[in-house]
């Protein structure tokens, strides 16, 4: 329907199917858009082909050239007369409203009040229009708004081909408003469901909608019809229509002194909004009037665009949501409701990834989490829909973490955790325990214990514990050698089939890859303790003193891969061909020619040993339909390009970590002789805790590493299962199979299986191969919106409440310098430089000693913090990846600032202070 009425008519259709009170009225449709321009169905004719194809070569950012561009569009619109068969039939469905009736007529695009987008306010309306020719004369004026520059430059920056856009035109009758404006059915300010908010003003509802006018707001609760909140604008002015047609803007004294709606019309109205939003599925964003006679009515309504998505559990009706959707929001507040308050924290973020998971990555995420689950003894009754706290929204994970919250114990560890990994998450999370809905109602550890110490057992943690503390050098060593044999023990021999190799690709993720975590994780949890524990012994508040022996720390893998890939880079700058293809060409067209061996010698020799160490490693890695580095050395190669213009002095990164690390040394030796200045034996416990804090700190990266080692072996299987199914024709690509779950790949391969064993046994076809491609297409659509959202909540509740919304981000107390960004010290020192914001490390360009500022960071992106002055990250707590290789390479870094990507600009100069967790802009 929204071809043929666009999107507001399409609403308003569904309104009045729903028997809801809308103004009677009659739509143009686009087919009268598109004669009337002249153009056909794809906007290759007519006298806009020109404009569609000049604004397809038009950059986004050229603002001065779209608005030319747009402008000639609308003269072109303006000067054509309409075609007498659209006037006569514009004219007999007027006339049919009855005499020379005041109507509204409204734009409605095929782009706007979308699931996806609502394109608000980006066409024209035009109120209390009288008679036949000012409808006509309307009726063009919105054709042309179809064009005005922020509707086209809207368009561009959403990627909407100019030509596939058009417009119908919705004409109403006109209420004759005393009071009108906007309804929001949930808050879209904390993302709470189920209660309304209500802008409200005399007269018509375009001095609200224009933001003239400062309005009532009400947020009132839809279900009681009680106002929870009142606040009274000032009104000073209000739009009136004229008699004989038009508006106008008049004065209003003391228009403060009184609400212009009773709470019962507030109650009324925020209950109408709720069947709205019931019909329609998601909540909404609605223009309201009402008349003379006190009845209400309906002039528009949208899907509120900007609302994070309820988590949902996997098998209870929750898959991926169709393009755009907002995920559920009425039977989230339902949940809300019928089991009480719940409280779900963003995995996602924790793990330093905001953009979206594909399908295939969630499926394998939720094996993974099951098979955890199930090593706690945690009752799991179907693995691929993970284990009972798991949850996703907008394609993220969450985990639901009530049962934290009402615990006792839960309560002081998780937020410790936290502290140290994603500093703000702890903050809120310690904000929602305050919560009277999360009253704890467990007070020993009884529960807890009953889970981990099987597990722990099991995993024969203590024994791997007793050996890091007595034989500390031995368990180094097993756990160096853990990679290796991982590795060699997931291989699946070639001349498997299909079906064999998802078979092991959903074994390795149910049993192996967790499985040699617990071999691992006790050794950095000891080495972080140890730490804590010669803090102790030194005396309290020495975080600065021990923060410098956690500087250029061995055994991590993922500094050691950051140091291999900077000594490639000095190896090409010794080769002049390698040098010459690295900095002369793109790393795109550098990446094709490795895959054909086509490189100069020296480049294609040691990126391949580079690959063959660290290959399996990605941007966002945790997702298995990410392509690794050795699908893609894109990165990589850009990263090289970027060693390049540093010098390989005392300034190059293998001299910084070295220094890092006799610092590091130096320092363990002054505080062990200032503690034995207190007694021999606490400066033996102090030595002996420091230098496991040395050895075993830097392993807290290998865990995650053995994670990626599985999930490329994963990855490797499933590409394998794509090329079946492409070459079935389930699929149009290769790829395409990590935008399908488990499941679905099983499925294609079983019918391809059948239809080719039909065919073989009669001669005949089979039922043909399971065509997965419109699947595929619309879960491509809506990860590719998703990949253009900036905002995911690190903590939600059931009732669609952000609760970081709820209070101001940083800290309480005022900035000694104004326009000061506050986040969590992560790496000391300080630096004033160039900022550089970098959203996606993929072909980042980032210049030496620029201070690097993203919205998180995993593994993926540390290549590129060898050439960072400094670090300044919207996630993260001091333990975090990002945090933990600053330290290491010694660099300034402030961690967990609150829209830094947004506040600051590449090349603006900052101070970063990683002490005291300051970014100050100049």
């Amino acid at each position: 329907m929204v071809p043929l009425v666009g999107g507001k008519a399409a609403n308003l259709g569904e309104l009045l199917s729903a028997g809801l009170p809308v103004p009677d009225g009659f739509c143009l449709t686009t087919a009268a858009y598109r004669l009337a321009t002249g153009g056909d169905a794809n906007g290759a004719a007519g006298p806009l082909a020109g404009i569609h194809q000049a604004l397809q070569t038009t950059a986004d950012g050229d603002l001065p050239a779209m608005a030319a561009l747009a402008g000639q569009a609308r003269d072109i619109i303006r000067s054509a007369p309409v075609p007498p068969v659209i006037a006569e039939a514009l004219q007999a469905a007027y006339a049919a409203l009855g005499n020379d009736v005041p109507v509204a007529v409204r734009s409605s695009a095929t782009a706007e009040d979308l699931p996806s987008a609502s394109f608000a306010g980006q066409q024209d309306t035009y109120l209390n229009v009288v008679g036949a020719a000012a409808v006509v004369e309307a009726v063009r004026s919105c054709w042309a708004s179809l064009w005005t520059d922020r509707a086209v430059s809207y368009r561009a920056t959403r990627g909407i081909d100019p030509a596939s856009v058009a417009l119908a035109v919705v004409v109403q009758r006109m209420v004759d408003a005393t009071a009108a404006g906007v309804l929001f059915t949930a808050n879209a300010l904390t993302g709470r469901r189920q209660q309304a908010v209500i802008d409200a003003s005399p007269g018509l509802g375009e001095a609200v909608v224009s933001g003239a006018v400062n309005p009532d707001r009400f947020v009132v609760d839809p279900v009681a019809g009680r106002v929870l909140e009142r606040h009274l604008g000032d009104k000073r002015i209000a739009v009136r229509p004229i008699s004989g047609g038009g508006t106008r803007t008049v004065a209003v004294s003391n228009g403060g002194a009184a609400a212009c709606l009773t709470d019962q019309q507030a109650g009324d109205l925020a209950a109408l909004g709720l069947r709205v939003e019931q019909h329609c599925g998601a909540p909404q964003d609605i223009e309201w009037a009402i008349d003379g006679g006190g009845q209400l009515w309906l002039t528009q309504s949208r899907p509120i665009t900007t609302l994070f998505p309820v988590p949902q559990r996997t098998g209870r009706g929750a898959g991926t949501p169709a393009p755009g959707t907002t995920g559920g929001a009425g039977s989230a507040a339902k949940r809300a409701v019928g089991e009480g308050a719940r409280v779900y924290l963003c995995f996602s973020l924790a793990q330093g990834l905001v953009r979206p998971i594909t399908p295939m990555g969630l499926a394998a995420f939720r094996l993974i989490a099951s098979s955890v689950a199930r090593a706690a003894q945690i009752d799991v009754p179907e693995p691929r829909n993970g284990p009972p706290p798991y949850a996703e929204a907008a394609q993220r994970i969450y985990f639901d973490m009530t049962a934290v919250a009402r615990s006792t114990t839960g309560r002081r560890i998780v937020p410790r955790v936290f502290d140290v990994m994603e500093a703000r998450s702890a903050t809120v999370l310690r904000k929602v325990f305050e919560d009277p809905r999360f009253s704890v109602t467990r007070r020993t550890p009884l529960a807890l214990l009953r889970h981990v110490l099987p597990a722990a057992a099991h995993a024969r943690m203590p024994e791997t514990l007793l050996r890091a503390v007595f034989r500390p050098n031995v368990a180094l060593r097993r756990a160096n050698r853990l990679p290796r044999e991982f590795g060699d023990s997931i291989q699946l021999p070639a001349g498997a089939t299909p079906l064999r190799r998802l078979d092991h690709a959903e074994h390795v993720l149910s049993t192996r890859i967790f499985s040699v975590v617990p071999s691992i994780l006790p050794l950095p949890a000891l080495g972080f303790a140890a730490l804590a524990l010669a803090g102790k012994l030194l005396g309290g508040g020495r975080r600065d003193d021990l923060e410098v022996v956690l500087r250029g720390l061995p055994n991590n893998v993922t500094t050691e891969m950051d140091l291999e890939l900077w000594r490639l880079a000095r190896v090409i700058r010794n080769d002049g061909g390698s040098r010459a293809a690295v900095t002369g060409r793109k790393p795109a067209a550098l990446a094709e020619d490795y895959k054909g061996g086509q490189l100069p010698a020296e480049l294609q020799a040691g990126l391949a040993r580079f690959m063959g160490q660290y290959g399996h490693r990605a941007i966002a890695e945790i997702d298995v339909g990410m392509p690794r580095w050795s699908d893609d050395p894109t990165h990589i190669l850009g990263v090289l390009a970027n060693y390049l213009r540093l010098d390989a002095g005392a300034t190059a990164p293998d001299a910084k970590f070295s220094n890092a690390g006799e610092e590091a040394e130096a320092q363990v030796l002054r505080l062990v002789a200032e503690a034995r200045a207190r007694g021999r034996l606490r400066g033996a416990v102090v030595r002996a805790a420091l230098r496991r804090a040395r050895l075993f700190a830097g392993l807290r990266e290998l865990p995650k590493f053995q994670l990626v080692v599985g999930l490329a072996e994963v990855r490797k299987q499933l590409a394998m299962v794509g090329e079946a199914l492409a070459a079935a024709g389930a699929v149009d690509a290769p790829d395409d199979v990590f935008f399908l779950n488990l499941d679905e790949a099983r499925a294609g391969l079983l019918k391809g299986k059948a239809a080719g064993a039909a065919e073989g046994a009669d001669g005949e076809p089979g039922a043909g191969p399971a065509d997965m491609r419109g699947l595929v297409a619309g879960r491509r659509e809506a990860y590719a919106l998703e990949l253009k959202r900036r905002h995911v909540p690190r903590v939600l509740l059931s009732d669609g409440t952000e609760p970081e919304a709820l209070q101001p981000a940083g800290t309480s107390k005022e900035p000694a310098v104004p326009g000061t960004l506050t986040g969590s010290p992560a790496s000391a020192g300080t630096v004033t430089a160039a900022a550089r914001v970098i959203l996606d490390p993929v072909g980042a360009h980032l210049e030496p000693g620029e201070i690097l500022v993203a919205p998180s960071t995993d593994p993926g992106w540390t290549p590129l913090f060898l050439t960072a002055g400094g670090l300044v990250m919207e996630m993260g707590g001091p333990n975090s990846h990002g945090a933990v290789v600053a330290r290491e390479y010694g660099i300034p870094a402030v961690v967990g600032v609150p829209d830094a990507t947004l506040l600051l600009t590449s090349g603006q100069q900052i101070t970063v202070d990683g002490g005291a967790g300051t970014v100050v802009p100049s």
